[in-house]
Order: structure tokens, then C-alpha cells, then sequence
């Protein structure tokens, strides 16, 4: 005779089946740069990434050895996102005018043109400079953008032009809205063109 439904062997109560949440490593990995951007890096706990991805403080060792290995896999995932948004601006054009062009959308537009980018990058940046097991993150990034670069100009101008984005975009996110117009898309297409004219 079949066993009644919902019922194991002898009529016991058959075992919930084990609820599975396959995304859990992937909500914790955000929500840790989320309470990054809200308390920094020395205000991110397990339980404050825990209370914000909404999953029991458990997960956190489950899923992580420590807080440096969490660290590690959030700020690698932001500087993936900036480089493939970097990528796709760099790689759509087809000369070097257009890679020119792209290179002041990715100053006026793209990097650190949020609150959430400027602390994260400047969260990163400082970790990095203190940690030196977090450089390699900085490092790959940095690099990624000047082989990007390196698509449209020689190597020299290519490290010259990732450091005016670096430069230009960390003065225009940290600028008072009365010298914001200083970084306007006028001026940034005229240094462009100074560091890749010859």
C-alpha cells in the first residue's frame, strides 16, 4: 500500500526538503560593497554584510574564510564592472578620434561619476595602499585599462592618458559644485588632445 503524501516510511513525517538559495554567495559579495559605500572599510563587519544580504551570520564563514577573503571578491567584482564598462567604450571605436571621444565619456561619464564609485574606488585605493595582499586588485585593474588603451595608442601614451582619467576623475568627484564646471567636457576633450597629439 503506497505511503500517505507528505509521510516517510511507517507514516513519520517525511523531512522538509532542504531550502536552497544558490545566489546566497553572490547577494552576500553586494551587499558587502553596499555597507562599504555606507560605513567603509573599517565599519564592514560580518554582521552588518549579514543584516544587509538578509542571510543568518552562519553564511558568512559557510560562504567566506574571513572578512579579507569577502573584501577580496568585492573589490574585485567592482574594478570587473568599471573595466568592462571601460572595455566597451574603448572597443567600440573604430580610430583614434573615436577612441579620442571615448575616452572623455569615460572621464565625464562613466568613472566615479556616482557617490557609490568615488567611495568605492577611494575605499579600494586605500586599502591598497595599506594591504599590500589587496594591490594585485588595483594592479590588474590598472593594467586592463591600459591594454584598452593600448588599442589605439602606443604604450607611453596610453599610460599617460589612464593617468589623466585617473587624475581628472578623482578631481572632478571630490570638486565643490562651484568648480565642478572646471572639468567640463570642453576641458577634458582639450587635455586629451594635448597628451595624444603627437
Amino acid at each position: 500500500m503506497p505511503e500517505p503524501a507528505g509521510h516517510g516510511p511507517e507514516g513519520a513525517p517525511a523531512r522538509r526538503a532542504r531550502r536552497t538559495d544558490p545566489e546566497r554567495r553572490d547577494r552576500i559579495i553586494d551587499a558587502c560593497l553596499d555597507v562599504i559605500v555606507t560605513a567603509g572599510v573599517s565599519g564592514t563587519s560580518h554582521r552588518r554584510v549579514a543584516r544587509a544580504a538578509d542571510v543568518p551570520l552562519g553564511s558568512m564563514t559557510y560562504h567566506f574564510t574571513g572578512m579579507d577573503e569577502l573584501l577580496r571578491e568585492a573589490f574585485a567584482r567592482y574594478a570587473r564592472t568599471v573595466g568592462d564598462r571601460f572595455e566597451q567604450r574603448l572597443t567600440a571605436a573604430r580610430d583614434a578620434h573615436e577612441a579620442k571621444q571615448a575616452v572623455v565619456a569615460i572621464i565625464t561619464s562613466d568613472v566615479a561619476t556616482t557617490t557609490r564609485d568615488v567611495v568605492l574606488t577611494h575605499e579600494l585605493y586605500t586599502l591598497a595602499a595599506r594591504e599590500p595582499a589587496f594591490r594585485d586588485i588595483t594592479n590588474a585593474w590598472m593594467a586592463r585599462s591600459r591594454r584598452e588603451l593600448e588599442r589605439h595608442f602606443d604604450p607611453t601614451t596610453a599610460r599617460l592618458v589612464d593617468a589623466l582619467i585617473e587624475g581628472l576623475t578623482i578631481h572632478r568627484a571630490l570638486d565643490t559644485p562651484q568648480e565642478a564646471p572646471r572639468h567640463d567636457v570642453a576641458l577634458v576633450t582639450a587635455a586629451v588632445e594635448r597628451i595624444t597629439r603627437g
